[in-house]
């Protein structure tokens, strides 16, 4: 008789194999060209859409192109060139602080170990993984947003409510090979069927493996915190 491991591990697999065929392009969705401007566009969308960074950076990383740059023009000039983004004044203020530290303690680089960005101002584990997956291509763990944190719950594959718990739980039964791309397959799904308030599960590729929707989860689809 297998284990629940084994149970949730298989799980995964499924999930995966529907939502690779489904989504087959799946990757970030904020635009950057440096390590430096992942970093920032992370930064900027917590708690905001990824369609609104991406409106707000392409002037803002003209300006900007060093940490040199944020630092000289400090908080209350930043928060103005960001001011349409969410929580532009304390967003303003990691930014500055975060570049600030660069300075004095990287050589000017964005750091590659998590230990380090998590040392910056601002930066969290999620945002640490993004920056350590897509500007150094190192994967030592998922990217737990709002959307991985929902359909994880869902989909039966951690009951957890705490990101890095939820991570934890994650990477023990999704393949490591998979952790980069389970992210963008979970985000892309969320925001094409699988909402906070409104899933659509009458037409959904997972309906058939997905136990909130059979009702054999214990998150109840009308109740289930929406983080967005």
């Amino acid at each position: 008789m297998g284990t629940a491991l084994d149970s949730r591990k298989a799980q995964a697999r499924a999930v995966l194999d529907r939502l690779h065929e489904t989504y087959p392009d799946a990757t970030i969705s904020l635009d950057f060209s440096t390590r430096l401007e992942l970093l920032v566009a992370v930064v900027l969308s917590g708690q905001c859409t990824d369609e609104r960074v991406n409106s707000v950076t392409p002037d803002l990383f003209a300006r900007y192109e060093t940490p040199e740059d944020y630092v000289a023009a400090g908080h209350e000039e930043l928060a103005e060139d960001i001011s349409s983004i969410t929580y532009p004044n304390q967003k303003a203020g990691w930014l500055v602080d975060a570049c600030e530290r660069m300075i004095a303690e990287h050589d000017c680089t964005v750091p590659d170990t998590m230990s380090a960005l998590t040392d910056l101002p601002g930066v969290g584990r999620k945002t640490a993984n993004v920056v350590l997956q897509h500007g150094h291509d190192v994967v030592e763990g998922i990217v737990i947003d709002t959307h991985a944190q929902r359909l994880s719950r869902r989909l039966g594959l951690t009951e957890r409510r705490d990101p890095e718990a939820i991570e934890r739980d994650l990477v023990d039964v999704v393949p490591d090979s998979e952790w980069k791309a389970y992210t963008h397959l979970l985000i892309e799904h969320g925001r094409a069927a699988c909402t906070a308030r409104n899933p659509n599960c009458a037409d959904c590729v997972l309906a058939d493996v997905c136990p909130s929707e059979r009702g054999d989860s214990e998150v109840d689809l009308a109740t289930d915190e929406a983080w967005e």
